[in-house]
């Protein structure tokens, strides 16, 4: 007979057998080893990356959203790729189009005119035959001012062969008027055709380059009989090609007075009449009337405000003078004092060894034109000296006084400018043409 179990036992079999259905279950598990400082806390210490799965959750979020936004922008760019090849490959054509009526035949004959079929990343559409239009008619403007001197050269002179050559200009000037207009209908109508487009604008161009050489050489003929400085320069188009170069520099100045004859109505702005750059500073002597502002005189990169009331299309007489001491600077206006102003660049002589353009702005030396600043209009006896000018001796220019004297650094003569992209040069008689 089995001995009896003593007092107790039973209940403690019955706990360590019992089954654990209340205890909490944790499946698989694994050890954690988190290293913590000698001196942190134990309890306070948390294993890696407990509590960032929100924070990584929106991290993968966010990278998948920069995803869908780069390939958007890369579909886009493919699209606009394409149609930039597009338009490349319709202007490549339209080139090859243009070149054909216009081929040189030796010796540089069928020259194209400067700033004429500027290919542009656009549609060809009808902008840019408008914008030829445009430049075609201030072209044939241009000629026919230049056809009215010829006409009053030649009342002077009683010429009957200078006549009827300024008779055959005249109505091959009517013809081109007449091709223009017809041109400017077809647009207006719809009937316009691209592919025609480049055989009438060898045409005319054609025609206009003939004109250009003949009216020359009935100009060069006046030039033998007109003293050096009777003339002047037009700028008929607001360009980034078309001025005229001072053959010297300036020296050192520490004064200095400017003066010429001018005419504009360009708007907004008439422009740079002229621009000195030297080496390190294009900005060394600048005129310039940009956009709404008025016409300022640049020094050193200094500048003065010029109280100008000049582009109203006529003809205006204007000095600038200063002087390094202080800075004093004066300008005048058909002979009289307009305003007067100091600290514009003091003590600081105007360098040598520049380049002085009429026409132009400088960027660099010599060039950086922007057809923004260019000079639009008529300029004529541009002359610059070492010193200030007396009211008197402005005074004597303005009016045509027979003793009104020529610049000693920079005398107006045909001998001493040269004409680049268009820019002419024709007869000026100071105070006969006015107006």
């Amino acid at each position: 007979m089995a001995a009896a179990l003593p007092a107790g036992v039973p209940l403690l079999l019955a706990l360590l057998l019992a089954p654990r259905g209340r205890a909490q279950s944790f499946g698989q598990t694994r050890f954690v080893c988190t290293s913590v400082p000698l001196d942190g806390d134990v309890c306070a210490a948390t294993a890696p990356g407990a509590g960032s799965a929100e924070e990584l959750k929106s991290t993968v979020l966010q990278l998948r959203e920069t995803v869908l936004q780069q390939k958007e922008t890369i579909m886009n760019q493919k699209e606009t790729i394409r149609e930039l090849t597009a338009k490349l490959g319709r202007c490549e054509s339209q080139s090859v189009l243009d070149a054909l009526p216009s081929e040189p035949k030796g010796g540089g004959a069928g020259r194209r005119q400067p700033g004429f079929n500027k290919n542009t990343m656009g549609d060809l559409s009808r902008a840019p035959a408008a914008e030829t239009l445009s430049q075609l008619g201030q072209t044939l403007q241009s000629l026919k001012t230049r056809l009215e001197n010829l006409e009053q050269f030649s009342r002077m002179n009683s010429s009957g062969q200078t006549t009827n050559l300024k008779d055959i200009l005249q109505n091959k000037i009517d013809d081109l008027e007449k091709q223009v207009l017809s041109r400017v209908n077809s647009l207006e109508e719809g009937k316009f055709n691209p592919k025609n487009e480049s055989e009438e604008r060898g045409k005319i161009e054609s025609t206009l380059t003939s004109l250009h050489q003949r009216i020359s050489d009935l100009e060069k003929g006046q030039k033998d009989n007109r003293p050096p400085d009777r003339f002047q320069l037009t700028f008929p188009l607001r360009t980034n090609y078309m001025y005229a170069k001072v053959k010297k520099s300036l020296p050192e100045m520490y004064a200095f007075s400017v003066c010429m004859w001018i005419k504009s109505s360009a708007s907004p702005g008439m422009g740079t009449p002229f621009s000195y750059a030297v080496p390190g500073q294009a900005n060394e002597l600048v005129l310039i009337e940009w956009g709404n502002n008025p016409m300022e005189i640049l020094i050193n990169d200094k500048v003065a405000k010029l109280p100008f009331v000049i582009n109203d299309g006529k003809w205006h007489h204007i000095c600038v003078t200063w002087t390094t001491r202080d800075g004093v600077w004066e300008a005048y206006q058909d002979g009289t004092q307009t305003g007067s102003g100091e600290n514009l660049a003091p003590y600081h002589p105007i360098k040598p060894q520049g380049v002085l353009v009429l026409g132009q702005e400088q960027d660099t030396l010599g060039g950086g034109f922007d057809a923004t600043q260019a000079f639009v209009g008529e300029l004529a006896h541009f002359n610059v000296w070492d010193r200030k000018l007396s009211p008197g001796e402005v005074y004597g220019l303005a009016t045509c006084s027979s003793k009104a004297l020529s610049g000693n650094v920079i005398a107006w003569a045909e001998a001493n400018i040269d004409i680049y992209g268009g820019a002419t040069k024709w007869t000026f008689e100071a105070c006969r043409q006015l107006n």
